[in-house]
C-alpha cells in the first residue's frame, strides 16, 4: 500500500515521512507527485482546512484517483472543537472507508503506533485474499477451477 499525503505546513508531511520509514519503506508521496498505478491502494493523509473543509487539493486528487482511497488520516488542531480533523469525517463518509486517525498537527508515537497497526490488517487481509496456488496443493485444499 502507498502513502498519499497533502501538507500545508509540513505536519502531514513528516507525519507520512516517519510512517513510511517505520513500515520498512512503504512508498509514499505528494498528491502533487506521480498518482498511484492504476488498482494500487492508498492511505491519504491530509490536514483539515478552515471551519472543517477538506482541503482543493486533496479534493482534485480524489475525483481523479479516489477509487484506490483505502482509508484516511486527518490532521487538525485540538483548538478546532468540532472541527478538529473534520476533513477526514468528509472523506470517510463519502468514500466509505475508515478514518484511521485523527492527529492534533503533527500527530504522536503514539498515532504511528496505532496507524501502523491499521496497514498491518491491511496487509493481512489483501494476503488473506489471495490464495495461492501452490499453498492449495500442499494442504491439498480444493480450489474450483484448478482441477
Amino acid at each position: 500500500m502507498r502513502l498519499v499525503f497533502d501538507s500545508l505546513t509540513g505536519n502531514v508531511r513528516r507525519f507520512a515521512t516517519a510512517l513510511a520509514r517505520e513500515a520498512g519503506g512503504l512508498p509514499v508521496g505528494s498528491v502533487r507527485d506521480a498518482p498511484p498505478a492504476p488498482g494500487e491502494g492508498f492511505l491519504l493523509l491530509t490536514y483539515t482546512f478552515g471551519s472543517g473543509q477538506v482541503p482543493d487539493s486533496t479534493a482534485a486528487f480524489l475525483r481523479a484517483h479516489g477509487a484506490g482511497l483505502r482509508g484516511v488520516v486527518a490532521s487538525g488542531s485540538y483548538h478546532w472543537g468540532e472541527n478538529f480533523g473534520r476533513a477526514g469525517d468528509r472523506i470517510a463518509a463519502q468514500f466509505g472507508v475508515p478514518l484511521v486517525a485523527r492527529l492534533n498537527k503533527g500527530g504522536t508515537a503514539a498515532d504511528r503506533a496505532a496507524v501502523l497497526a491499521w496497514l498491518a490488517g491491511q496487509s493481512k487481509e489483501s494476503s488473506a485474499a489471495w490464495v495461492s496456488p501452490v499453498v492449495a496443493e500442499r494442504t491439498n485444499e480444493w480450489i474450483p477451477g484448478l482441477n
